[in-house]
């Protein structure tokens, strides 16, 4: 039982991600929505990472299986990239690095604020204690 509700939790905010894609006037995936609503309730802590450890742990697991029905599709339209295949290439891996440059980045960053935050932490509480 403990599976099903963690999968209708994570099914909900999806679902709230495609609300906001019918309502917004915005060019933005419902998935972003979804997973940005998943997130901000994760951070101002309406939800704990408990409710959707092992559901979301086995979604993860399980993510190179979504990608095989875009690479079969792009098998079947071969004919029709053929001829530009070397500018595909090129964007996809110049997209690919760019991800990973933004990512790290971004990771970086939230490391970074998350360690200058614990040091304002332990020295408020030091201050406290003294």
């Amino acid at each position: 039982m403990r599976y099903v509700i963690q999968l209708f939790i994570i099914i909900c905010f999806s679902f709230a991600g495609e609300l906001l894609h019918r309502v917004l006037p915005f060019p933005i995936p419902a998935s972003i929505y979804g997973i940005t609503l998943l997130f901000a309730a994760l951070e101002l802590r309406l939800l704990k990472v408990e409710h959707i450890r092992e559901v979301s742990t086995t979604l993860i697991i399980s993510m190179p299986v979504m990608f095989v029905p875009p690479a079969v599709g792009l098998i079947s339209s071969w004919e029709n990239i053929k001829d530009n295949w070397p500018e595909y290439l090129a964007i996809t891996f110049a997209s690919t690095f760019v991800v990973m440059a933004i990512a790290g980045w971004t990771t970086q960053r939230i490391i970074l604020w998350q360690k200058n935050r614990r040091i304002q932490e332990e020295s408020r509480n030091g201050k406290d204690n003294a």
